[in-house]
């Protein structure tokens, strides 16, 4: 009788650490923001946080219908174009200044501080994920999330 109870109680156990390692991460976007430029007709910067989903997968693409064209960069001063960024499974990827953002080209010079933007980010496997952007001034600090 022992025996029974114990590989029962073993069994629930079981069953209660395997059904919380099915929780997989879900793809998601959080904290996004965008720097208008100092300059009028130069490009804005935008920042985010990705979160990676189960499997990895790369953003591929973030536009807004408030910018003509927009490019993913790494990089401060010498950044540089790229065409995807890897998202690892269960990994975060942060965009933020002096390193991964995205310019957004053609600004609508109707957008103003204070103002949430829509940011629409493309992944390689078909997913898109719509990201609020709040809009600050070239001068001001970045955002404190949190």
């Amino acid at each position: 009788m022992r025996r029974a109870v114990f590989l029962g109680l073993w069994g629930l156990a079981g069953a209660a650490a395997l059904g919380g390692c099915s929780s997989r991460p879900e793809l998601s976007s959080e904290e996004g923001w965008v720097r208008l430029a100092a300059v009028p007709g130069r490009p804005a910067a935008a920042y985010f946080i990705v979160h990676g989903g189960a499997k990895p997968v790369d953003l591929i693409g973030v536009s807004s219908d408030v910018a003509i064209t927009s490019e993913m960069h790494e990089g401060g001063m010498a950044m540089k174009k790229v065409d995807a960024v890897p998202i690892p499974a269960g990994g975060t990827v942060a965009f933020q200044p002096g390193g991964r953002h995205v310019m957004l080209y053609d600004m609508n010079p109707g957008v103003k501080p204070g103002r949430i933007l829509s940011l629409l980010l493309t992944f390689s496997d078909g997913t898109r994920l719509r990201q609020g952007a709040r809009v600050i001034a070239a001068g001001d600090p970045a955002p404190q999330n949190g």
